[in-house]
């Protein structure tokens, strides 16, 4: 891609950091650059239909391909299934489906049989050509209701705000589109599924989307400020809703924690230990709050890629990772976190880390195709 982060003044909760002024003049427009020529790892070969597939795999978007794919945790990737193009978030609800926000619409697959059932058409106009790179338009950030009933994607539409569009389910077409920020990496629903949470990385905010009314509410999110503007590295990335309170949780940089009230739309601030620039997030069912650190934002201006665990009393681990990561997610009892290297900049590579969240050992599991979304079956 064209476009990379151009950094501005960060101001620590450590201290004031130097400007990043030495890159202003290379760096576009404000966000994470992708390889202009991704390696892409050899796909495993489609299961056939009448397969099933095993609680506890896993299941990646392969941004890198056409495809998203089934890996055992042990053994490595499994089976791929055709979706479209550059697949970037995915999310798997209780029947086995899987809806999947690629460049050319929702896809729909039934993970117990490995098939795509449908491919949804946005309805949003303007997203440009059906390309790859993380500028592309399209699907970005994905969620389910609690019920099922309706699936929420943010779409992107390259230079100017982005969309959330509503899918009924059981219909599988789109019913509505709402406007929100800039590039929606994220998309987060509340534990009573009443709101929808959009994470617009441009744009420095969170828009707040009824279910019922569908009005949509921003909310700044913005703990540096906005200095800098499309070209600041200090925007938000992905959100959690932390299950005690219904707060959402948004990192920065390893520094700095922003938990935001959705319901008034104030914002506190709290310290975090990492110091790397920081993409994808989780929530376990006891309430850890685990953080992909993608390494300094340039050499010798913060530490390396890293994997936090935060504690619901504000204490944190910090694992180190071998290269650059984008999402993560966890295991059904807690215990193991599924880290994808697929990233959207230079560095991904193609498989996950699986990480011990007790001893913080680890290990490399070849997967997918520069994998982004991930999801643990059921």
């Amino acid at each position: 891609m064209p476009q990379r982060h151009r950094p501005h003044p960060r101001r620590s909760v450590r201290g004031t950091r130097t400007a990043l002024a030495a890159l202003a003049g290379a760096l576009l427009l404000g966000a994470c650059a992708a390889p202009a020529a991704p390696a892409a790892a050899p796909a495993a070969s489609p299961l056939p239909t009448a397969a099933t597939t095993p609680g506890g795999t896993l299941l990646v978007a392969d941004f890198g391909a056409d495809t998203v794919t089934f890996v055992d945790p042990e053994r490595g990737a499994v089976g791929t299934v055709p979706v479209g193009r550059a697949p970037y978030g995915l999310v798997v609800g209780a029947d086995g489906r899987a809806w999947v926000a690629t460049a050319e619409g929702v896809a729909v697959v039934d993970t117990r049989t490995r098939t795509r059932l449908a491919r949804i058409p946005y309805r949003t106009t303007g997203t440009g050509p059906v390309t790859g790179g993380e500028y592309r338009g399209g699907g970005m950030g994905i969620a389910l209701s609690p019920d099922g009933a309706h699936a929420y994607v943010g779409v992107n539409v390259p230079g100017t705000t982005g969309v959330l569009e509503v899918v009924d389910t059981t219909r599988t077409e789109v019913t509505a589109a709402v406007p929100v920020g800039r590039r929606p990496f994220d998309v987060d629903v509340s534990v009573d599924g009443s709101e929808v949470y959009v994470t617009g990385h441009d744009s420095f905010d969170v828009t707040v989307v009824p279910a019922g009314s569908l009005r949509p509410r921003r909310i700044e999110v913005a703990p540096y400020g906005t200095e800098g503007g499309l070209g600041s590295w200090l925007k938000p990335h992905y959100a959690v809703v932390r299950p005690a309170d219904g707060m959402l949780l948004l990192p920065f940089e390893g520094e700095r924690l922003a938990v935001v009230d959705p319901r008034t739309g104030r914002t506190a601030v709290e310290e975090m230990t990492a110091d790397t620039h920081q993409h994808g997030a989780a929530v376990t069912a006891d309430g850890r709050l685990l953080v992909v650190g993608t390494g300094a934002v340039e050499p010798g201006k913060g530490k390396g890629p890293s994997l936090t665990v935060r504690f619901p009393d504000g204490s944190e681990r910090v694992y180190p990772l071998d290269g650059p990561h984008e999402d993560v997610a966890v295991s059904r009892d807690g215990r193991t976190a599924y880290v994808t290297g697929g990233f959207t900049r230079d560095g991904y590579w193609n498989g996950i880390t699986v990480v011990d969240l007790d001893s913080g050992s680890s290990r490399r599991l070849a997967a997918g195709s520069r994998p982004l979304g991930i999801a643990v079956l059921g």
